[in-house]
């Protein structure tokens, strides 16, 4: 199985300079490009990924499954789970990845409390859907990192913590008012 080991060799495959942090980055993905490589087929990333997308076409192997981003536009992936991209059936549209290797979390409580989010097992293959206002928050986190990761100083870690722990509050206050809304319909 291939493996994507590192932020930097992930942006070298999106066509990507190289990231203003070693262990945490955000993408839009309007500036990327996949570049054409066998590693797509199927791979796993050393690292978690959220990714909020708009005008997605095409679906992602995910473990056995695939992710649906037909109608939703967020999803989540945690480190060493297998995937698999058909770029030529896939546009990418427009949006942001969030990427983060778990060593960003040692000594910070989302080291364990990451684990309580279900959102990054296999079984939840659907992506989530966002109202204009859900999506605006969660955009509106994502520069908050990336603006952070442009000023690295001693501060940097743990407010870049504080806020990836803000976006899966958000994410997962969205998810169950997904699955409410549509048990009780």
């Amino acid at each position: 199985m291939n493996a994507i080991n590192s932020i930097g060799e992930f942006h070298r495959l999106l066509s990507l300079a190289e990231p203003r942090h070693p262990l945490v980055s955000v993408i839009n993905l309007a500036e990327s490009v996949f570049l054409e490589d066998e590693i797509w087929k199927g791979f796993v990333n050393r690292f978690y990924c959220v990714a909020l997308k708009r005008e997605a076409k095409g679906k992602i192997r995910y473990g056995q499954q695939h992710y649906d981003y037909d109608k939703g536009v967020l999803s989540f992936t945690a480190p060493n789970q297998v995937q698999q991209l058909d770029l030529h059936n896939m546009e990418c549209g427009s949006g942001y990845l969030l990427i983060f290797h778990p060593d960003f979390l040692l000594q910070h409580t989302l080291t364990n409390s990451i684990r309580n989010y279900g959102f990054f097992d296999y079984a939840v293959n659907e992506a989530l859907h966002l109202s204009a206002s859900e999506e605006d928050d969660l955009i509106e986190i994502l520069h908050k990192i990336d603006r952070e990761c442009r000023h690295i100083d001693k501060h940097t870690q743990e407010i870049i913590l504080t806020q990836i722990e803000s976006l899966l509050k958000y994410s997962d206050r969205f998810y169950e008012r997904q699955f409410l809304t549509r048990k009780n319909n």
